[in-house]
């Protein structure tokens, strides 16, 4: 996997303290992840993964939204329940 893709992927998921919770989520050691990072070494392909952490917050997120300001019904939704 590109290092410019990894890491562009990993500051938009973590911000910008995003090697060690990268590292958690992979299960890898934080220091391979400061290698990637330092150009040491060549990341995997880990865009599944990463696709998979981001639909899990995705996920999270939503349901964080929902239980802090519950959603009003849409507009077509009102009409059809103030014509009954």
């Amino acid at each position: 996997m590109p290092l410019d893709e990894l890491v562009r992927a990993a500051e938009t998921i973590y911000g910008g303290e995003w090697q060690t919770p990268l590292a958690a989520d992979l299960h890898v050691a934080r220091r391979t992840v400061q290698r990637w990072a330092a150009g040491d070494m060549q990341p995997p392909d880990v865009r599944v993964e990463l696709a998979d952490i981001c639909r899990r917050r995705a996920a999270a997120l939503t349901e964080l939204a929902d239980q802090l300001a519950p959603r009003a019904p849409r507009a077509d939704q009102v009409a059809r329940r103030q014509r009954r």
